[in-house]
C-alpha cells in the first residue's frame, strides 16, 4: 500500500469514529478543507460514496460501513504493535483514548490529570466525555468508564469506586411551594428534571426500593437533559426535583443546605464506576499506568520524602 492510500484510509476512519470533519481534522492535525479533499480523493479512487454528509452530521454510507468494518481492526492491531514496541524499548509514550461518563471525568480523572502528566509528560490523554454509552471498540478507544451494570460482558473491568448512592433532591424553595413527596408515586404530581438515555432514545425511569419493594417511576417536568450539571442547576433554581449520583457534587450541596434530599427511605445504590477494556491477552503498559493513577496506586509506589522536624 502506498503512503497516500494509507493516509486516506486513516483519515476516513478518523471521520467515522469522531462523526465530525472538524474533530477528525483536529485529531489528524489537518485543516477541515484538507481533510475533505482527502476523503474526496479516496471516494474517487474507490469509485463510491463512503460518507453521507449534511450541514449538521456525517455518517458512513453502506459502502463506508463495510470498508470501516474491515480496516478498523487492522488499525487497532497496528496501534497495539506500536505500543508494544515502545514498551519493549522502555518508553511510555503515545496517545491513550478514554471514553468516560461525565461523573467519572469530573470526580476521578480531572483531579489526577496533573499528576499523570507529570509522571508521563510524553503521553497524550484523549478523553471523550460521553454519557451515551458508546461502543469503545468501534470508536477505537483504549478503555471506557461506566457504571458497573452497564459494562459489556466480554470486557475486562476494573472497579474504580464503591457503589454509588442515588438521591432525589430539590431546593428548599421548591419544596416550600410544592410540598415534599412521601412516596415515589407522589412524584407524578411534581415537576421533575428528566434524564435522557441517549442509547435507548427514552427518558430514564427513576429507581426506588424499600423493604424489598422496587419501583421504576416515569416522571415529567420542565427540563430534559443528558448532562448532570444542567439537572443540578435546574434543581438549585427551583425548577423541580432532580435524581442524581450523590457523589457527583450533590453531596456538597446537601451539606450546604442548598438542596434537600427527598424520599431518602426509598433511595438505592448503583454499582460503582468501572474502567473496562477489550478482553485481550496483553494490557498495554500505558493503560496500566493510567489505571494505577486512577486508583492512586502510583502514590503508594512513590518514595516518601523525609520529614524535617
Amino acid at each position: 500500500m502506498r503512503g497516500f492510500e494509507f493516509a486516506e484510509l486513516k483519515a476516513f476512519a478518523a471521520v467515522v469514529e469522531r462523526k465530525s470533519f472538524a474533530r477528525a481534522a483536529e485529531h489528524l492535525g489537518l485543516s477541515p478543507s484538507a481533510l475533505s479533499q482527502t476523503i474526496r480523493q479516496l471516494e474517487a479512487r474507490i469509485g463510491t460514496r463512503l460518507l453521507n454528509r449534511t450541514t449538521r452530521s456525517v455518517a458512513p454510507s453502506a459502502s463506508g460501513e463495510q470498508l470501516y468494518g474491515r480496516i478498523a481492526p487492522l488499525f487497532r492491531e497496528m496501534d497495539a504493535a506500536v505500543a508494544e514496541a515502545s514498551e519493549a524499548a522502555g518508553q511510555t509514550t503515545g496517545t491513550l483514548r478514554i471514553n468516560t461518563l461525565g461523573i467519572a471525568a469530573r470526580t476521578i480523572i480531572a483531579p489526577r490529570l496533573s499528576r499523570f502528566h507529570q509522571a508521563y509528560p510524553d503521553v497524550v490523554l484523549d478523553i471523550v466525555v460521553d454519557d451515551a454509552l458508546a461502543d469503545i471498540v468501534v470508536g477505537r478507544f483504549d478503555a471506557g468508564i461506566r457504571v458497573g451494570g452497564r459494562v459489556e460482558k466480554d470486557m475486562i473491568a476494573v472497579r474504580l469506586t464503591p457503589d454509588l448512592d442515588m438521591v432525589a433532591v430539590a431546593s428548599p424553595g421548591y419544596l416550600a411551594a410544592r410540598g415534599t413527596p412521601r412516596t415515589p408515586a407522589d412524584l407524578h404530581s411534581h415537576a421533575c428534571i428528566n434524564w435522557r438515555l441517549q442509547m435507548y432514545g427514552r427518558h430514564y425511569h427513576w429507581e426506588f426500593e424499600k423493604k424489598g419493594q422496587r419501583l421504576d417511576v416515569a416522571v415529567d417536568g420542565p427540563v430534559v437533559t443528558n448532562h448532570a450539571d444542567i439537572g443540578v442547576a435546574a434543581a438549585l433554581n427551583g425548577l423541580g426535583i432532580a435524581y442524581h449520583f450523590e457523589r457527583d457534587g450533590v453531596g456538597e450541596l446537601l451539606a450546604q443546605g442548598r438542596l434537600i434530599q427527598v424520599l431518602a427511605d426509598w433511595s438505592i445504590s448503583r454499582p460503582g464506576l468501572f474502567l473496562y477494556y477489550p478482553n485481550r491477552q496483553h494490557r498495554p503498559a500505558l493503560l496500566s499506568a493510567f489505571i494505577d493513577c486512577l486508583l492512586d496506586k502510583d502514590l503508594e509506589a512513590a518514595p516518601r520524602r523525609p520529614q524535617i522536624a
